[in-house]
């Protein structure tokens, strides 16, 4: 990891220079400040990548230097770790509260000192990354978040459920109760448009979280689910999961931009179902299941779907895809045996979606 500028804020003089100390030969540049006032100033003319920041402290104490900082667009996102001689619960609480990544008691070993500032610039690193305002860009973060291990403790901390193949997972208007983790298997979601047609909006693999919007949202599911296939998924409590965003900020924060972001991704789909044809909608359907199929990039290009999943998802009659799925088939970009779809050449496909190429 590249090492990173660093401001030490601590009014004890013997602790303060034994942290600098300890940071440079760690490789990272240091600034000290012996109070919260000079603390704040040296953080808004050096932009810290990570500040360590007593709490007991004259002139400005620890909390007082979190207040004004996160209010501060430059640095609402810096790292920021409370050293306290006091070890009550309730401090640990309010720091976290007002919005603190770490706690640390003093006195502390060098390594516990480290291996924190190590965790907290490894996970600023991984969620510095832009992600798209839509489906993709929120299971990417999601999958990211969780290679940081910061969702490993809630998965692990309940048991699987096993599903059965087509079995409902929970109804559109249900009351939201849980966060979905899919450990085996495959769930479809899907909603009823004003027509009283159902809609295939979503398909969810090994390793992916479902029921995130609406749980957000406290509001009832706006989709239903149901496995395609027979499954494990783990039910996280909503507390549980809120719990956690609520104590990691800069996660939190990433979330909720991302989940305000998803409306311009519903209104290109809408325009898509509005003015595509059948066949670039068919081809559009089959790309997004082939990407969501093959993300572990094994080059699977055979897809399991019904017909009549497959025409939830674009949006029409079954009959009208087993027609497009022909024509397909007569371009030369895909096969079909016993059901099962096989995507034969993917970039013209991609091409008959974008321009309605016709081979």
């Amino acid at each position: 990891m590249q090492k990173k500028k660093i401001l030490v804020i601590e009014d004890n003089t013997d602790i303060r220079e034994n942290i600098v100390e300890l940071l440079e030969l760690d490789g990272h540049t240091v600034f000290d400040a012996p109070d919260g006032k000079v603390g704040v100033k040296k953080a808004l003319s050096e932009l810290p990548d990570l500040i360590i920041c007593d709490i007991m402290m004259p002139e400005l104490d620890g909390y007082g230097v979190l207040h004004i900082l996160t209010r501060k667009p430059e640095l609402a996102n810096t790292p920021f770790i409370f050293l306290s001689a006091k070890a009550e619960r309730s401090d640990v609480r309010k720091g976290m509260t007002l919005g603190a990544d770490d706690y640390i008691t003093k006195p502390f070993e060098d390594t516990e000192l480290l291996d924190a500032v190590t965790a907290r610039l490894s996970k600023r690193e991984a969620l510095k990354e832009e992600y798209a305002a839509s489906v993709d860009g929120i299971d990417d973060f999601i999958h990211d978040v969780n290679q940081l291990k910061v969702l490993d403790e809630l998965v692990d901390a309940y048991d699987g459920r096993e599903y059965k193949k087509r079995q409902e997972v929970y109804r559109e208007g249900e009351t939201t109760q849980y966060l979905y983790y899919v450990q085996e298997g495959k769930v479809k979601s899907t909603r009823i448009n004003t027509d009283g047609k159902e809609l295939l909006s979503a398909v969810y693999v090994p390793g992916e979280f479902f029921g995130y919007e609406s749980l957000l949202r406290e509001e009832t599911y706006a989709e239903a689910a149901e496995t395609l296939e027979d499954s494990k998924l783990i039910r996280i409590p909503r507390q549980a999961f809120l719990d956690l965003l609520y104590s990691q900020r800069e996660v939190a924060r990433k979330f909720i931009g991302m989940l305000s972001g998803k409306v311009l991704e519903k209104e290109e789909q809408i325009m898509k179902l509005a003015y595509n044809s059948v066949r670039q909608r068919t081809a559009g359907a089959l790309i997004r299941l082939y990407d969501k199929f093959d993300q572990q990039g094994a080059g699977t290009k055979e897809l399991n779907v019904s017909r009549e999943e497959l025409a939830n998802m674009v949006g029409t009659a079954t009959e009208s895809v087993i027609r497009a799925i022909s024509g397909l088939k007569d371009d030369d970009v895909l096969t079909t045996k016993a059901g099962k779809i096989t995507i034969t050449d993917l970039e013209k496909l991609r091409l008959i979606e974008e321009r309605h190429f016709v081979g």
